[in-house]
């Protein structure tokens, strides 16, 4: 055996049994222990930012890290925007960077680079290897790290460790991972006696676990026990919506609409989030999204037991537990749309038809905004978005979700904009045949810049800053592209065409592109 090979057996032994790559030379050794190892499973992604989103699709939907392979420090900085979406959605995942041989550094060859540089600002772990008895040792903190508590760990591997031979390797075992921590009893009755000392004053701010069914359950009776309101984090890494289940409100991304929905909080709890704030400083706006003299106070954070304690916060309350919930019942008053297509439209239509349990990878960025309320009244799904507001991880997520939920449709709404960034995972999706429909929303435009513009002040727009916003001039063809890299596809201009093309796309299975000109 070599290192390489004992890398493989690890991660399999630990049941990482997916590995999102794009090769080099640097890697060709793991590359052939691979090949050795079939029950490894190999995803090909043309470019790193598909290798990376797509690996947090996985890990979010399974709660387990795949590992990414990627090569040196070019190809990890290829990636590194959608790490960064994976760190702030607290993703656990596993990348492999492979390295020239140790000997080979002095020589400054063409791709050296600082690694350990560019990987420690996106990860929450990093280690070098040194030399191929080392990797076993390594391997087994990476996986550990990736998971204590969950967040991206990167691993890299000299060439010279990876085709170094292991005369007598240990067996490969199984890692223990500590439970969550359990939740600080002080703390459960310091936040129990704030809530009743602020009655109708109270917000609710989940993450995590704990924006997940089972521990909405529990938060949604604490909030309608105590008048408490309830909310998911601006972006959202994972949630639970649909009929019968507790719905949070997301706090708005616009900065006035969020100081609007946050001025009357007088005690902010937190669990599984950080405090909301605005995304950028705006001239003559607050950066904090609660007002002054608002408490925030942390409940649990991540790597404690989000729904443990938020049990506890609910027994130190005295809420019973047959407390009703108000839960998401069908909502008859949203008409269905005819006519023009419009981003609206494509949101409703959507909220309609989502399949049971599917799965809704949302970066729609502006056009989407509506989605969310409405899909607390679609069936009952998972939904998953980035998490750090670097644009282009949304064909990604989308792809790794679905190797990771083989048995569940995936519905991607896409804005066209930052869909450019990955449009390469389309290739991936038709490669492994996987089950995501992809929407485009083909607004032929920046249309989040627009209103950034107004944001900071810029009241009119000139000839440069629009052809810095716009993308009309030539138009994107969806159509084409998705065929080229072997989606099909096909275009809608109005809600009827729109209506009868997701009705196809969801009765079979395989990739699928609707491009929606709004």
């Amino acid at each position: 055996m070599n290192g390489a090979d004992v890398l493989a057996e690890v991660l399999l032994a630990n049941d990482v049994t997916v590995c999102f790559a794009n090769p080099g030379t640097s890697e060709m050794h793991f590359v052939a222990a691979l090949d050795r190892k079939p029950e490894l499973r190999c995803v090909l992604g043309l470019s790193e930012g598909v290798v990376t989103g797509a690996a947090d699709g996985y890990a979010r939907m399974t709660g387990r890290p795949a590992a990414t392979l990627l090569h040196t420090g070019p190809g990890l900085a290829n990636g590194l925007a959608n790490l960064h979406n994976a760190r702030r959605a607290r993703t656990p995942m596993i990348n492999i960077v492979g390295d020239h041989a140790s000997y080979h550094l002095p020589l400054d060859a063409p791709l050296t680079t600082d690694i350990e540089g560019l990987a420690a600002p996106m990860s929450n772990w990093v280690r070098r290897v040194n030399g191929s008895l080392d990797v076993g040792p390594t391997a087994e903190a990476v996986y550990r790290a990736s998971l204590s508590p969950p967040g991206v760990a990167t691993m890299i591997l000299p060439a010279d460790a990876a085709w170094g031979e292991v005369a007598t390797p240990s067996p490969s075992r199984k890692i223990s991972i500590d439970a969550p921590r359990a939740p600080d009893p002080q703390t459960v009755r310091a936040v129990a006696s704030a809530i009743r000392a602020n009655p109708g004053r109270v917000a609710m701010v989940v993450g995590g676990t704990a924006a997940r069914a089972d521990a909405l359950t529990i938060a949604g009776r604490i909030a309608i026990a105590c008048d408490v309101r309830l909310f998911n984090e601006v972006l959202v890494a994972h949630t639970q919506r649909g009929l019968g289940r507790v719905a949070p409100v997301r706090i708005p991304y616009p900065i006035d609409l969020a100081l609007e929905v946050l001025k009357d909080v007088d005690l902010l709890v937190l669990v599984g989030a950080p405090e909301p704030v605005a995304f950028f400083a705006y001239p003559g706006k607050p950066g904090r999204l609660v007002r002054d003299g608002c408490t925030v106070l942390t409940l649990a954070k991540h790597g404690e037991d989000l729904k443990g304690a938020l049990e506890a916060l609910h027994d130190e309350l005295g809420v019973k537990r047959t407390q009703s919930l108000q839960l998401i019942t069908p909502n008859g008053n949203e008409g269905y749309p005819v006519a023009q297509l419009t981003d609206d439209a494509v949101a409703v239509i959507v909220a309609h038809k989502i399949p049971e349990n599917a799965v809704i990878c949302e970066e729609a960025i502006t056009s989407g905004r509506r989605f969310f309320a409405l899909s607390a009244f679609a069936a009952p799904h998972d939904f998953i978005s980035p998490t750090g507001g670097s644009i282009g991880d949304g064909i990604p997520l989308a792809t790794g979700a679905a190797i990771g939920c083989p048995d569940r449709k995936v519905i991607n709404l896409q804005a066209d904009g930052s869909a450019m960034y990955t449009v390469q995972g389309l290739w991936t999706q038709a490669r492994e045949h996987l089950d995501v429909t992809t929407i485009i929303f083909s607004n032929r435009t920046y249309a989040i810049l627009h209103a950034e513009m107004r944001n900071v002040g810029v009241a009119s727009i000139g000839t440069n800053a629009q052809r810095m916003l716009d993308l009309d001039n030539p138009p994107i063809d969806w159509v084409s592209l998705a065929r080229g890299l072997g989606v099909e596809a096909a275009v809608a201009t109005t809600c009827e065409t729109f209506s009868t093309l997701l009705d196809a796309a969801l009765s079979r299975h395989g990739p699928f592109l609707i491009e929606a000109r709004v």
